[in-house]
C-alpha cells in the first residue's frame, strides 16, 4: 500500500479558543486526541508509512505520535517552517520523503473508505492524480465537482457551476509529477492545482457513498463524535 501523508499544518480559526492551546490534530473525540483516531483507521487499512504535514503548535503532535512506533506505524514529519505554505505547498516540501505516488487525507477529517480500492482505482485510470467523491447536491458544504458516467469533468472549489452535485471526499492519491512547476517553500492551496489538472482532464474521480465526517466545526465535531461512539 501506498504511504500516507496527512495534512495537520493549518491554523484551525474556526475551532478557537480550542485550537489557541492546542492543534486540531489533538481535539479531543471519544476519550482520545483525533488524530489517533486517524492513524488507528489508517493502520487498518493496511498502511504503515505516513507523514505529518506540521506547522501551528506541530511540536505537540510530534511529542504525543513520536515515530508511530507505539502504534505501529513509522511516522516522519515535514514542518512549514516560518510561514504558512498552503496545503500544496506543504506537500511539496513533504516530498523526499515520499514514495512517487501517495495518498492524501486532510487532518480534520476521518473517511470510512477501502483505500485499497482508491489506491486500484488511480492505477487504473493512468492519470497522475485521483480525488475521492460524494455525492452532495450543497448538503455538506457547496458542491465543487462536475462528474459524471464515471468521469471527472471539472474541479472548481471558488467558481462552481450549477451542474456540480459532487464535493471532494478528502483523500487523494498523487504522483509527485503533478508538482514539478513548483518551487519548494512556494505557498499554495491544493485545491487550485486540482482545477488545473481537471481542466486538461489530468484528474481522476473515484465515487464513494459514505459521508465523510470532520472536526473543522464544532457541528462537524459532534457529528464526528457520534459517529465514532457507534464503530
Amino acid at each position: 500500500m501506498l504511504p500516507v501523508v496527512i495534512l495537520a499544518g493549518g491554523l484551525a480559526t474556526r475551532m478557537k479558543p480550542i485550537t489557541e492551546k492546542i492543534p486540531k490534530s489533538l481535539i479531543e473525540v471519544k476519550g482520545k486526541p483525533f488524530i489517533i483516531h486517524q492513524l488507528n483507521y489508517i493502520k487498518s487499512q493496511g498502511i504503515q508509512k505516513i507523514v505529518l504535514c506540521i506547522g501551528h503548535l506541530g511540536h505537540m503532535i510530534q511529542s504525543l505520535i513520536g515515530n508511530g512506533e507505539a502504534l505501529g506505524l513509522d511516522i516522519k514529519y515535514s514542518l512549514d517552517g516560518d510561514k504558512l505554505l498552503g496545503t500544496g505547498g506543504a506537500i511539496k516540501k513533504s516530498l523526499p520523503l515520499l514514495r512517487e505516488d501517495f495518498f492524501v487525507l486532510y487532518g480534520d477529517s476521518f473517511l470510512p473508505i477501502n483505500y485499497k480500492n482508491v489506491e486500484e482505482a488511480y492505477v487504473l485510470s493512468k492519470k497522475n492524480a485521483l480525488i475521492t467523491i460524494v455525492k452532495n447536491n450543497d448538503q455538506w458544504d457547496k458542491s465543487n465537482v462536475e462528474f459524471e458516467s464515471g468521469k471527472l469533468i471539472e474541479y472548481n472549489k471558488h467558481h462552481p457551476n450549477q451542474r456540480m452535485h459532487y464535493i471532494d471526499y478528502g483523500l487523494s492519491v498523487l504522483n509527485q509529477s503533478i508538482f514539478n512547476a513548483y518551487h519548494e517553500n512556494e505557498p499554495f492551496d491544493l485545491s487550485d492545482l486540482y482545477h488545473k489538472l481537471s481542466l486538461h482532464q489530468h484528474l481522476a474521480g473515484f465515487e464513494t457513498f459514505e459521508r465523510f465526517y470532520e472536526i473543522g466545526s464544532q457541528d462537524g465535531l459532534k457529528e464526528t463524535e457520534n459517529y465514532l461512539s457507534k464503530v
